[in-house]
């Protein structure tokens, strides 16, 4: 089933990812918030894990390969492929984490116009609206 998603940052003009399509691993067409997040988690990790980053130890500088740039013009985000830890992510952990954050109210998830608040809120993905993801920050301060 393909999706798409918006990334947003509160306090941001632009957003960070701009209605990327994804296709999720589900034949159902009617899922639940947490069920959305899970395949997404588990979509983008399958995707990180299928990405080859090249490292070289005598390479200092790490300039990015010639196939690595349109990734990094794609997402509006360049670095210098200077890749420190070589672990690959734990998907169960990252989907607990995922999961307390939402509820925890960390980041919002809009689906078109509606919010969704709830893990058990039903989805219809066959409505082909588009998911906006909001990273939400909270203002640190003091009282006087």
């Amino acid at each position: 089933m393909n999706i798409l998603i918006s990334v947003k940052q509160l306090g941001k003009k632009h957003a960070l990812l701009n209605e990327k399509a994804i296709e999720l691993d589900t034949p159902d067409s009617v899922i639940t918030t947490g069920t959305l997040i899970e395949l997404v988690i588990k979509q983008q990790v399958t995707l990180f894990n299928a990405s080859s980053f090249e490292f070289d130890e005598h390479d200092t500088i790490h300039l990015p390969k010639e196939n690595y740039l349109p990734l990094l013009t794609d997402t509006g985000k360049v670095g210098f492929g200077a890749v420190y830890n070589h672990q690959k992510p734990d998907l169960e952990k990252l989907t607990q984490t995922a999961l307390q954050a939402f509820e925890d109210g960390l980041y919002a998830i809009f689906y078109g116009d509606d919010e969704l608040e709830r893990l058990d809120t039903q989805l219809d993905l066959s409505q082909h609206k588009p998911f906006t993801f909001i990273r939400l920050t909270f203002l640190a301060g003091s009282y006087w």
